[in-house]
């Protein structure tokens, strides 16, 4: 699928995406869309960031909610046998009903629908729940609170949650990221908050990989028994251009940060990571500061305004480190930054639900496409650039002469950072 350059209505210049390809089912989704949330008198149905093949894949790079629920409901609403959701926010607002609905739909229809959430992360009413239920929609919460069983149990399901951020249809068709199923990810016209975040779309064998995880898990929480011969994914990897690494297992345990240490080490020209929520171990930073000496552009963009303040000011800890370095820090201003993502080379690509810190890194299940290859790598760097121009540079001089009160203040976040 070749790219081309024009103008997108999502972005603030040009770059290179095609033009938007909008099927029935696209159709109807953002007529749903449209119709679920009467304030928007106009179609949601916005080209993807890029569309790009790489590989036996074609994917989609997705920039925000306006242009990834679209897409996602556009793809369940083409599903014949399977839907597989899971998700760490679901609440029971105008988005997270629209997600419902579209799923009870497609349950009513004969398609075997599986939901799971986070039960730490969501708010779920019991009445969306039982309608789901009715319509044929099998839920599952992950780890709910229970003081029952060995200790080790009831520790991991207080501390370990489902992090993971994904949505399979039919074995084929898959998308991973950063969004989760609530209002803070709509765009702001609908009264969402408008979340800065990052999704892709994944059509090709790595979608059956990103079922075969979600199985695992599913079967792992106690979920219901599921209709094997509708199901593809068995966990290979046959496109050793995008695959899915996950943390949702023992042996896995360290997969993401593994992959993120790999290609920081093997870096020699550039490195743009976009991480909402930076607190890395020693050994990521000690390869970041690395890289920089040895003149890879390095550029870490964090969120300035988030949702976690208490991480911002941890994070502020580390920055002088990091800029003694060499290494260039960039915050976001405006609305809450939430994408996960990272570019090498241009070429070694991740997009995910995978933040840079203790939780992520070591606790919560997460998962990542790795995408080897040209294509989504420039798209990225583009996005990446364009996020730039809502970005403030930390000065090394500057930050060097802040007030001990913001000293103090970071160190005390950074001390509970592995709680954070």
């Amino acid at each position: 699928m070749p790219t081309r350059a024009r103008t997108c209505p999502t972005g603030g210049g040009a770059f290179r995406c095609s033009p938007p390809r909008i099927d029935q089912a696209t159709q109807a989704a953002d007529r749903f869309f449209v119709a679920a949330l009467p304030s928007l008198d106009h179609t949601l149905h916005h080209a993807p960031f890029a569309e790009l093949t790489v590989g036996t894949h074609q994917l989609a790079l997705l920039k925000d909610g306006r242009q990834a629920f679209p897409a996602m409901l556009a793809a369940i609403a083409k599903a014949k046998r399977t839907v597989c959701i899971e998700t760490y926010i679901l609440r029971s607002d105008r988005t997270g009903t629209l997600f419902a609905e579209a799923l009870a739909e497609r349950a009513r229809d004969g398609v075997e629908v599986n939901l799971l959430y986070d039960a730490w992360g969501s708010s779920v009413a019991s009445s969306m729940l039982d309608r789901l239920h009715r319509a044929g929609v099998r839920t599952l919460a992950f780890h709910p609170l229970r003081f029952s069983g060995k200790r080790r149990e009831i520790i991991a399901r207080l501390t370990r949650r489902d992090h993971k951020k994904t949505l399979t249809i039919d074995s084929v068709v898959g998308f991973t990221g950063g969004l989760n199923l609530a209002d803070d990810y709509a765009p702001a016209e609908l009264g969402g908050g408008d979340f800065r975040d990052t999704h892709v779309r994944i059509e090709g064998p790595a979608a059956a990989e990103l079922e075969y995880f979600f199985l695992q898990t599913w079967r792992r929480g106690g979920g219901a028994e599921i209709d094997r011969p509708r199901y593809g994914g068995d966990g290979r990897r046959p496109d050793p251009s995008v695959q899915i690494v996950t943390s949702d297992e023992r042996r896995r345990r360290h997969s993401i940060r593994m992959e993120y240490l790999g290609a920081i080490r093997g870096a020699r020209e550039r490195i743009y990571i976009t991480n909402p929520y930076f607190l890395p171990t020693i050994r990521i930073l000690h390869e970041f500061g690395e890289a920089a000496k040895r003149g890879v552009d390095v550029r870490i963009m964090v969120a300035g305004t988030t949702d976690v303040r208490a991480v911002l000011y941890a994070s502020r800890s580390i920055y002088e480190m990091l800029l003694e370095a060499g290494v260039r820090m960039f915050e976001w201003r405006g609305r809450v930054l939430h994408a996960k993502t990272a570019t090498i080379d241009g070429h070694w690509s991740t997009v995910g639900s995978s933040n840079l810190d203790y939780q992520s890194l070591r606790q919560n299940l997460e998962v990542n496409a790795i995408v080897k290859g040209r294509e989504l790598a420039g798209a990225l760097e583009r996005m990446f650039e364009e996020d730039l121009t809502h970005c403030v540079e930390i000065n090394a001089e500057r930050w060097s002469r802040r007030s001990m009160l913001n000293r103090a203040a970071s160190w005390t976040a950074y001390l509970l950072r592995d709680w954070l």
